[in-house]
């Protein structure tokens, strides 16, 4: 969507950057702007750990964002959260930043 940014987060952590709470703000200026957007917050882990630790792992960093956009004024209502670890990779080689890329949270309209 457009005027919606994907955070990204360190390795095995659950909590945000300086940098995510910056673009979540303007992400929840945007949420609360456009009123009639319904997201999916999908959290993502890179490849490295179990499945089931790297599920858990997504689930925390969607539940975060979601906590974090409600504390802005964005109603729970329009957020729902989904976890797929590392099933969904937008990088696959084995280097630090191509970790970074999937180490995320990003938003799709439902």
């Amino acid at each position: 969507i457009t005027g919606l940014t994907t955070v990204h987060f360190e390795y095995d952590s659950s909590k945000l950057t300086e940098e995510s709470k910056r673009l979540l703000a303007a992400n929840a200026e945007w949420l609360n702007s456009n009123s009639n957007v319904t997201l999916s917050i999908e959290g993502h882990s890179d490849s490295r750990g179990s499945n089931e630790y790297n599920l858990t792992l997504g689930e925390r960093r969607a539940n975060t964002v979601r906590t974090f956009l409600q504390g802005l004024g964005v109603d729970s209502s329009r957020l729902i959260t989904t976890t797929f670890g590392e099933e969904k990779l937008i990088s696959m080689g084995d280097g630090e930043n191509d970790h970074y890329q999937n180490r995320r949270a990003n938003f799709v309209p439902r």
